[in-house]
């Protein structure tokens, strides 16, 4: 290679190593071999490399030095020289010295730039730096890639400009050219045209390290006539001033108020018809801590929409404790800087944001300068909470989306409840018409909606699970603070949010984690599961369902595991089961036995699962199934009500008989009541729908001319008068269906309200029989009371006082 360089040019070219590289590649010359060649103006060298690829070994920086202050500056454009330098990475620096008072102009070419962050590569590797110097000071103005939209920067004082090329480039020109001195009275001004839709991203001087202490520039914005733009403020930090106050300042046309003011923290203008200026205002600041002044902004430049005139109320008034916010989809995950202009949406017609934050207790006008709704969402929040149960007990809060929000013609994304309570004080949610499903494997939502609740205790989070509208759950209670997210699916929620009917309350503290209360469809299969799904059931944590089951239905209740697949370090796992019935069987396994077969309930009953603290990371997952059927009459129970009725057929007759040899007398009958049994018929259960507490079905009349039949079966001829008695109900198994009468069975002694025994006075032909005869359901036996007494010496009858006992026995 021969490089030579004229002497007027004032040009200097210096090949070096790439920093950290060992001289394995070397430059050869008459006078040696060198690993950097230096060549200054007037110079001419000629020399090889001593390998294929110096590429990989050398880089090369070519600066011209240019006096625009004791001589004519060059304006015109600026030619990449010498030519037939190596093929090398190389950067060309321009050092200009213009005077202050005259500050200097560089116009860039039609591809124009575009402002990159620190740290930020160009996409073709060729990128532009400029900074400004003013007496000894140096200030970064920012790095450029090329097809932007930076077409002249305005400089006071000298300039630096670099233009960094990679070896393999074929730019052969520098792109831009001095243009002209200009006195501007300010550290540097940047003009900037947009063309049609776009978005570009500016920074200011010396970003991130801070802006000069007490200057002012200016970024003078073209816009086409028929466009709007928007500034937003991303990134921007102040400093410690001592004196004035650091400001943005606008020049907008048609403004009442030109320059309008703007703190750096206030919401940037938007929607802004035609080309404006703007500028930023530094301060003096403190010297012993100055801080950061900085600022990263986006401006946005789009169509005058057709709709955004058209406003949207959204009455916030009567909400309390609740936020609004309209946002991209990808908020707050991803909104990107470089983006195409998108959707913005405006409290006033220069207030617009990608994103914006309703509060609630206020009434909006809203528009969007928007083509296509499709992308914005709506994220709402609303916080409930009660510190004490005397001012919470009793109140219901609806969980439902305001009107405010559903008239939006934007999608609702996500609605959070925040349920806020204290350790004693519990929620509660119900859903009284709609009911709750729980999504699991094998019972999938496929609604426009569904809701996650979380729960979350000092102790542990329990994420209670995912349900949708249209199941089985009527009531869940949980402990503490309560987060209930509403999602969407689509934009059938509109109308299928119409009924929505949960509902929440505050209610007295509750013994286990988390209680359901399950009443089924009488034809559906319902899966239930415990808590945080896969994860499984927190250690310690205990969970419980009550299966409310139809008085003509039996449930079928069975797990879909055979084991609960854990072992425990610490305490025992459990599940429980017991029908809500008295002396109720009930049925207990541990971690390390079968789970229960699928069973029958009769009842309604209750399924509680507690936790151990597992020996491994694997914790208690169980999921079980629930279905119904009718109740089946046994064929044997109706034999054995038939042949009941023979007997008293029987019975009957006996009583008939000895009648005839009795004497007619004129004293009152005597009746006894005793509630205490069932006098219903075998057959269709359920035909008194009153229940036998409300109604007397099971009270006979009192017999005509009643004597206690019993005792007369003893005497052949009926002369010796029997003893008083009372049948007692029936003592045996209770079954889904009233027993079969008993045989004949009667006791002679009868034992008073005394401690002592007293043989009962002979009865006469004026005294009256006392019969009741008493069938035991086991569906009644809560309501018939304590029937079956252990001590057979007790005759007492139920629903009778003690003096109105000793009156009938009298």
């Amino acid at each position: 290679f021969t490089v030579s360089l004229h002497k007027v040019d004032n040009t200097t070219v210096v090949i070096k190593l790439r920093p950290g590289l060992s001289p394995s590649c070397q430059i050869l010359m008459k006078s040696g071999v060198w690993s950097e060649l230096k060549i200054k103006p007037g110079e001419n060298v000629t020399f090889f490399f001593t390998c294929s690829t110096p590429e990989k070994y050398y880089v090369m920086e070519i600066q011209k030095n240019i006096d625009c202050v004791s001589g004519p500056c060059p304006f015109g454009d600026v030619h990449l020289y010498p030519p037939g330098l190596p093929r090398l990475n190389r950067t060309y620096i321009w050092d200009v010295k213009a005077s202050t008072k005259a500050g200097l102009e560089l116009k860039f070419s039609t591809s124009w730039l575009r402002q990159i962050e620190p740290g930020e590569t160009c996409p073709d590797s060729i990128s532009y730096n400029i900074n400004s110097c003013i007496d000894k000071a140096t200030v970064n103005i920012g790095t450029f890639c090329r097809n932007g939209s930076v077409s002249r920067v305005k400089l006071l004082g000298g300039v630096v400009m670099s233009l960094h090329l990679p070896w393999h480039s074929p730019l052969n020109t520098s792109g831009f050219n001095i243009a002209n001195r200009a006195s501007i009275k300010r550290l540097c001004i940047i003009e900037s045209v947009l063309k049609g839709e776009s978005s570009i991203t500016l920074m200011s001087p010396n970003y991130p390290l801070g802006f000069p202490e007490d200057e002012l520039m200016t970024w003078q914005f073209v816009i086409p006539p028929n466009m709007r733009a928007s500034v937003f403020f991303h990134n921007y930090s102040l400093s410690n001033c001592e004196r004035k106050e650091e400001r943005v300042e606008y020049y907008i046309p048609g403004s009442p108020s030109n320059p309008e003011v703007f703190k750096l923290s206030d919401r940037q203008p938007a929607n802004i018809a035609g080309s404006f200026n703007m500028s930023l205002q530094g301060c003096d600041q403190d010297a012993q801590n100055p801080g950061i002044l900085r600022l990263l902004f986006q401006v946005v430049v789009q169509h005058p929409q057709v709709d955004e005139n058209v406003t949207h109320l959204v009455d916030l008034s009567k909400e309390k404790n609740m936020t609004v916010t309209i946002h991209l989809e990808e908020w707050p995950s991803h909104i990107p800087l470089m983006s195409e202009p998108i959707c913005l949406i405006c409290k006033d017609p220069r207030t617009c944001d990608r994103v914006l934050t309703l509060t609630s207790g206020a009434v909006y006008r809203i528009s969007f300068l928007c083509k296509d709704f499709s992308r914005l969402r709506i994220t709402a929040e609303k916080g409930i909470g009660c510190m004490d149960i005397r001012w919470c007990h009793g109140k219901i809060y609806s969980l439902s989306v305001p009107k405010a929000i559903t008239q939006l013609p934007i999608r609702l994304h996500k609605f959070i409840w925040k349920l806020l309570a204290t350790d004693l004080i519990n929620v509660e949610i119900t859903s009284p018409s709609l009911k709750l499903q729980q999504q699991v494997a094998q019972q999938r939502c496929n609604t426009s909606y569904s809701y996650s609740i979380v729960s979350a205790t000092p102790e542990t989070e329990l994420n209670v699970g995912l349900f949708c509208p249209g199941g089985s759950i009527e009531k869940i209670q949980m402990r503490n603070n309560i987060t209930i997210s509403l999602k969407t699916y689509g934009k059938r929620f509109i109308n299928e949010s119409i009924p929505q009917d949960l509902k929440m309350s505050f209610v007295p503290h509750i013994k286990d984690e988390c209680t359901f209360t399950v009443s089924p469809n009488p034809r559906a299969k319902v899966y239930l599961q415990t808590p945080n799904g896969r994860s499984g059931l927190p250690p310690y944590v205990s969970v419980s369902w009550f299966i409310v089951v139809p008085s003509k239905q039996t449930a079928r209740l069975g797990f879909s595991e055979d084991r609960m697949g854990i072992a425990c370090e610490t305490g025992r796992a459990y599940i429980n089961i017991k029908e809500e019935t008295p002396a109720a069987e009930e049925i207990v396994r541990r971690e390390d036995e079968l789970l229960p077969r699928p069973r029958n309930m009769h009842h309604s009953f209750w399924v509680n699962i507690s936790n151990c603290k597992p020996v491994d990371k694997t914790q208690l997952t169980l999921q079980f199934w629930v279905t119904f059927a009718d109740k089946q009459i046994d064929l044997g129970i109706i034999l054995a009500v038939v042949a009941g009725a023979g007997v008293l057929t029987v019975i009957g007759l006996t009583v008939f008989c000895v009648k005839k040899k009795k004497k007619k007398t004129q004293n009152p009958m005597v009746g006894v009541y005793n509630d205490n049994v069932n006098t219903q018929m075998p057959g269709r259960k359920g035909l008194f729908g009153k229940g036998r507490r409300n109604n007397e079905s099971h009270v006979y009349a009192v017999i005509d001319d009643a004597v206690v039949y019993g005792h007369l079966l003893k005497e052949s001829n009926g002369s010796v008068a029997p003893e008083v008695d009372v049948y007692r109900p029936f003592d045996g198994p209770i079954g889904s269906l009233p027993p079969s009468p008993p045989p004949f069975s009667f006791r002679k002694d009868i034992k008073r309200s005394s401690d002592t025994e007293e043989e009962p006075p002979p009865l006469t032909d004026t005294d009256q029989d006392t019969y009741t005869f008493a069938h035991q359901k086991s569906e009644q036996s809560e309501d018939n009371g304590d029937a079956n007494k252990k001590d057979k010496g007790d005759t007492s009858v139920p629903l009778l006082e003690n003096k109105e006992q000793d009156s009938l026995v009298e």
